[in-house]
């Protein structure tokens, strides 16, 4: 297959951890695959030249700050001229960080609600009817912690559970041309964030399986929501060793 039969994926937040996961296994599954990041040029850098040595222009970077909603639409036909079609769009950008009660701001909920949730929403949008030209898929990276509230996380917390819902509202919206599911980690190669080591570790203890997860845990999942579950839309599967088993 050549690099213009190819199909593409876009992955949003893609120069590290589960999501250069996943560009890579889309990537050894033969796909092109739109490699967005925002502030981590050096890493994502990095995979496209590792990667488009192995297929030349198999691996296209793209930078752009998903709070810039005023110009999302010029970013979409941005994308689709890349390749010139798409195939898969996977929601994996975030942010996450501690808000506790008495210290939130307005900053805090415009922040991480527009890259958890309203990016999402709108990006979606956006690509929808290049998605239905080809059949394709909308993966959205959720978290345990969108049915479970983290302490000292509230807007995380709420984020992350409006991308759940927004993952089944898409699902019946977009049918039955796109399919739309989404995937929900556990303790999985979370952000470096100091304040939340100990949460972490006590996550680890509570998780039936005794230990972390890999970022391939979740790149497996998004493959088979695209390439094997033809009849599976509106899902959010959890990848959490079996945290949610437990209180």
């Amino acid at each position: 297959m050549t690099s213009q039969q190819a199909k593409v994926a876009l992955v949003t937040g893609s120069a590290k951890r589960i999501g250069a996961e996943i560009v890579r296994r889309l990537h050894n599954e033969g796909y092109n695959v739109i490699l967005h990041y925002n502030g981590s040029r050096p890493l994502a850098e990095t995979i496209a030249e590792q990667l488009n040595a192995e297929r030349d222009n198999s691996i296209t970077l793209i930078q752009y700050n998903l709070l810039d909603f005023e110009n999302m639409a010029a970013f979409a036909e941005q994308i689709l001229k890349i390749y010139g079609r798409l195939d898969v769009l996977i929601n994996n950008a975030s942010t996450f960080y501690s808000t506790p009660i008495g210290d939130i701001n307005f900053q805090q909920w415009d922040d991480l609600i527009g890259v958890n949730v309203k990016a999402p929403l709108f990006l979606s949008k956006a690509l929808a009817p290049a998605l239905k030209t080809h059949h394709g898929n909308i993966i959205n990276i959720v978290d345990i912690h969108s049915g479970r509230p983290l302490k000292d996380y509230p807007i995380y917390s709420v984020a992350k559970a409006g991308l759940k819902m927004l993952t089944k509202s898409l699902a019946r919206e977009l049918a039955p041309e796109i399919r739309v599911n989404g995937v929900s980690p556990g303790a999985i190669m979370w952000p470096e964030v100091e304040d939340y080591e100990s949460t972490h570790a006590e996550i680890i203890e509570r998780t039936a399986l005794k230990r972390e997860g890999h970022p391939t845990d979740i790149a497996n999942c998004v493959w088979y929501l695209i390439n094997q579950a033809d009849y599976v839309t509106g899902q959010i599967i959890a990848i959490d060793g079996g945290r949610t088993l437990s209180n």
